[in-house]
């Protein structure tokens, strides 16, 4: 899967879609980008509401990773602001980070690895470890596959979310359907029949998009971190 965080923003993303992909509630996003955490790359600044990008959920999906590696934000914010000078909107797709876990230290702290060495980033100078690495590219590979919920799912094989596809929204793996559209029939008396019909799903696509669909739609009772 190739990396995107060269190109122009892909896709378009309200705060609760980006909050689906990314395992957290809209309101958990929009603190996010208020506060610096992400940037809602497919609006201007001031503009509301905020229009975010494939990369920016992948980004979101990273802040929530580090944030369950125990690394905290008074941590993570300098960190990005910093990576983000070097990298532009993305930073953290572009840095290969890891995590002191917080057994070793009081809390978690982060390593940006450079070469042979690791510069941490939380307060106790250099150290070599080996803990946990966030991978950009297995935030892509997740992303591609429906983002935060395939790691709960990992059975999930139908899923598929492409930024040039239904302006990103996800969708059957190869199809042009949308899972939102596929969750609507199912729950009506005569649905199934006819995703199997007309739009000639399979029951495992038809299940795998409900399965998705109940994850996703719980983060959104989530409260904000």
């Amino acid at each position: 899967m190739g990396s995107l965080v060269h190109l122009p923003p892909r896709g378009h993303y309200l705060a609760q879609e980006v909050g689906q992909l990314a395992g957290v509630s809209g309101n958990t996003i929009g603190q996010w980008a208020h506060y610096g955490y992400l940037r809602a790359s497919q609006s201007k600044p001031g503009e509301y509401p905020r229009v975010y990008s494939f990369q920016d959920a992948a980004e979101a999906i990273m802040v929530h990773e580090l944030l369950d590696q125990k690394v905290p934000l008074q941590v993570l914010r300098p960190v990005i602001e910093s990576l983000r000078e070097r990298f532009g909107d993305w930073p953290l797709q572009n840095t290969m980070l890891e995590t002191v876990s917080a057994s070793e230290v009081s809390v978690a702290s982060l390593l940006v690895r450079e070469g042979d060495r690791r510069l941490e980033l939380g307060g106790h100078g250099w150290q070599i470890v080996e803990d946990a690495a966030v991978s950009p590219q297995r935030v892509s590979a997740d992303l591609h596959r429906g983002g935060w919920a395939v790691r709960q799912l990992p059975g999930l094989r139908h899923i598929e979310v492409d930024p040039d596809r239904l302006s990103g929204r996800p969708a059957i793996r190869g199809r042009r359907v949308p899972i939102s559209l596929v969750v609507e029939l199912a729950a009506t008396l005569e649905g199934e029949e006819i995703l199997r019909e007309d739009y000639d799903l399979s029951s495992h696509q038809i299940h795998d998009a409900q399965r998705w669909w109940d994850a996703t739609t719980a983060y959104t009772e989530r409260v904000a971190a």
